[in-house]
């Protein structure tokens, strides 16, 4: 495969792990909420501002998740099993919510604020622990690859972060027609389909993480020895 198919293909992943946890039309509700009582131009301002720093801070995550991986001794299948356990949770209570969602909950804490951009749109609105989580194991996926496939792989997925906060800012300034064409129903219906992917993606981590432990020899190696000394002892 030449470098063309591996941009398409990194890209192309990491825009399926990404989106469905940025899930801008899940913030539609949010922005009307929050930003009810701002004029137009400026709800539109604060939504624009509220993409850039969405992708400034998975950006941050993506060229950081490497260091702070290393600096804290967290192994690639480490990783993906917890932000696959997150991934899973947050997918759970998008599909079982509770009387009070947490996007209400975040329009409340808004109250009248003048600056809803940073708070609660960009975070937690659009990227939390799950987006931190997903990217820095896109991150460190893409940190062990070897040459200019590691470059290719974070171009990809920077790409795909770009065209995720792209995609955010198309919907949420269109979030009153988009509130209107899919209705309290149709919202409902997405936000359920959007947690169900979010679980099945969360399981798929799940599965790597655990797969890339049953593969390393290390780990077999060092269970027999534990197992050995148990039985010495």
């Amino acid at each position: 495969m030449n470098w063309i198919g591996l941009y398409f293909s990194s890209l192309l992943a990491a825009l399926l792990a990404i989106l469905p946890i940025v899930n801008p039309f899940g913030a539609v509700p949010l922005v009307m909420s929050a930003s009810g009582h701002l004029p137009e131009q400026e709800r539109l301002r604060q939504i624009r501002r509220a993409c850039v720093y969405t992708f400034f801070l998975m950006s941050g995550f993506l060229v950081a998740g490497g260091l702070i991986m290393n600096f804290f001794g967290i192994s690639l299948p480490g990783m993906r099993i917890a932000g696959g356990l997150i991934v899973a949770f947050l997918g759970f209570q998008m599909l079982f919510p509770n009387p009070i969602s947490d996007k209400e909950a975040m329009t409340k804490a808004a109250g009248e604020r003048y600056d809803i951009a940073f708070t609660p749109l960009a975070m937690p609105g659009l990227s939390g622990p799950g987006t931190f989580a997903v990217v820095m194991s896109l991150s460190s996926q893409a940190a062990a690859r070897k040459g200019y496939l590691s470059i290719i792989d974070f171009v990809g997925v920077l790409t795909a972060i770009f065209l995720t906060a792209l995609l955010s800012w198309f919907v949420l300034r269109g979030a009153e027609r988009v509130n209107r064409l899919l209705g309290a129903t149709g919202m409902v219906a997405l936000t359920r389909l959007t947690g169900f992917l979010m679980i099945s993606i969360g399981v798929q981590f799940l599965i790597n993480g655990t797969s890339m432990i049953l593969h390393d020899p290390a780990f077999w190696s060092g269970l027999a020895e534990a197992l050995g000394t148990g039985k010495e002892g």
